[in-house]
């Protein structure tokens, strides 16, 4: 297949969208695709000559390690086709001649809909769920209303609202725990310039995700970092934390574990794969956190992990979340 992988972007989670669009491309390629990495920010204003030429003589693609956050300012500096489009120049010229879309990016205009919303307009397949299923799953709020109507315990919340457009992020990225009133109120000023944030009840406990692919359940994996939370250094630095896949828990933890991911994934209309964040406290109680549309597919991910656990390679899980992108419509 002629396949795009998107990744990079304009969102704080840029760097780890590079990392997992270039080992989803790299892979795809050892599978026999003709695949072409893409930066959605930046997108073709590099390439001479016809694009679709693109697909016969393939690009090289490196991985580029994480390197902690990104200076978007700088990456909007530095882009040469000065357009307010946060999709860069040719990018949907490409996608529209290519089999399909992977969707290999992260956060803002990556999981939140809209670039799912432009390429369906387009009638372009693309990787992963749907514009409602995503956007749903993006705002934290919406989402946790939603669980608790349906039953699923969640850590109580309030929002609060800055003066000004809202700004979505993810992967733990203005994340705090605060312990005082004091260390609360440096929280919501670090906040600040994301416009709004969600105020969470702190629920102490084993970190513990589970991966959803192709309508099942994976094993579930347990975070142990070794300072701290599971925040954005702890996620994306080799070593920084300690993943066991499965997760030592106890039979009837497990089953929950699994059965709430999954309840959660076809209540929001979720598509092919997913992976949702839960807190199992001292007493043994179970809540939802929240749940990623796009897991990264990072070497320290995982989404990789739990697919292993059950003999499914980094490459083969990719192949099956391509073939899902082809195969079937939209939730």
């Amino acid at each position: 297949m002629k396949i795009v992988v998107l990744c990079g972007g304009l969102s704080m989670e840029r760097n780890v969208s590079i990392t997992s669009g270039s080992l989803i491309c790299k892979a795809l390629r050892e599978l026999g695709h003709r695949a072409v990495l893409v930066d959605m920010f930046y997108g073709l204003e590099d390439v001479e000559g016809p694009i679709d030429a693109l697909f016969d003589d393939l690009p090289p693609v490196e991985t580029v390690p994480v390197a902690g956050e990104p200076d978007l300012e700088a990456v909007k500096a530095s882009r040469r086709w000065k357009s307010p489009s946060m999709v860069g120049k040719g990018v949907f010229e490409l996608c529209a001649m290519a089999d399909v879309v992977f969707l290999g990016l992260h956060g803002a205009c990556g999981e939140d809909g809209r670039i799912q919303a432009a390429l369906e307009l387009m009638g372009i397949p693309y990787t992963g769920s749907g514009y409602l299923g995503s956007a749903l799953a993006m705002d934290k709020d919406l989402t946790k209303q939603l669980v608790r109507a349906a039953g699923v315990r969640t850590p109580k919340w309030r929002i609060a609202s800055y003066d000004r457009e809202p700004i979505e992020q993810i992967s733990s990225i203005g994340v705090a725990i605060a312990h005082t009133c004091e260390e609360l109120v440096a929280a919501l000023e670090m906040n600040r310039p994301l416009g709004r944030v969600i105020l969470e009840q702190y629920v102490k406990g084993r970190e513990l995700q589970v991966g959803v692919l192709g309508g099942r359940a994976l094993p579930s994996i347990e975070i142990i970092p070794k300072h701290g939370f599971y925040d954005y250094n702890n996620k994306y630095v080799a070593g920084a934390a300690v993943e066991i896949c499965p997760a030592p828990v106890e039979p009837a933890v497990e089953e929950a574990l699994r059965e709430t991911a999954l309840k959660v994934h076809l209540l929001l209309g979720l598509k092919t794969y997913s992976r949702t964040d839960f807190i199992l406290d001292d007493a043994g109680e179970l809540y939802f956190l929240e749940i990623n549309t796009l897991p990264g597919m990072t070497p320290t991910s995982l989404m990789p992990q739990e697919a292993a656990a059950v003999g499914i390679d980094y490459n083969h899980l990719c192949q099956m979340i391509a073939d899902d992108a082809v195969g079937g419509a939209k939730a």
